[in-house]
């Protein structure tokens, strides 16, 4: 693809942020979005998985998969992959900062079924990214991702002090904040767009 890695990077936060315009990722972004702590620390999380398992990705795609010509097992492997970085993530992060990991919970294993982190390994290699590009759409698409959990939990925070309307509490609130959310990333694709 024509585009500069830099430029891929900024797209990918805002134009085509993987979350509000892809809409990928949603199950964990709305159960921790509740506490902006907690949105953070998986936001950081993310960020690490997409932009080391893009890479990774990357490199067994291009040296393993196309030489062996096993390209029809790139879903299986690229979710090994990225499965065996959230183990090693996990451990790290209950090693160095319990806290995080008991906050996370059970969202942060979930990290490996997240569709944003599998997304972004596809669409490296439908557009056809090189390298730096690659790392450069992982980077962004996690700071994208980070970015719209935190938004979220600082509206949900505020929302706490005022009145929601019993039906829409929860779920309901958090898809209408994300759907204009949505629209206001969608104002940015003006700008510049990545397909």
């Amino acid at each position: 693809m024509d585009i500069s890695a830099f430029v891929l990077f900024w797209a990918a936060i805002f134009t085509s942020n993987i979350l509000l315009t892809n809409f990928l990722g949603m199950c964990s972004y709305l159960s921790v979005s509740k506490e902006i702590e907690s949105s953070f620390g998986l936001g950081v999380a993310v960020i690490f998985v997409l932009t080391a398992t893009s890479a990774l990705n990357w490199l067994v795609y291009h040296y393993i998969l196309v030489p062996f010509d096993i390209v029809y097992l790139q879903f299986i492997v690229f979710i090994i992959v990225i499965a065996a970085f959230v183990q090693f993530l996990e451990l790290l992060i209950e090693r160095y900062a319990p806290a995080l990991y008991y906050t996370l919970g059970i969202f942060l294993p979930l990290i490996t079924v997240n569709c944003a982190i599998l997304g972004v390994s596809l669409f490296m290699i439908i557009r056809s990214y090189n390298f730096i590009q690659s790392i450069a759409y992982g980077a962004g698409s996690g700071i994208g991702w980070l970015l719209a959990i935190l938004m979220l939990a600082g509206i949900r925070r505020k929302l706490k002090e005022k009145m929601v309307p019993i039906g829409l509490h929860g779920a309901g609130i958090s898809l209408i904040i994300t759907g204009i959310m949505a629209m206001g990333f969608i104002g940015f694709s003006g700008i510049v767009q990545i397909q």
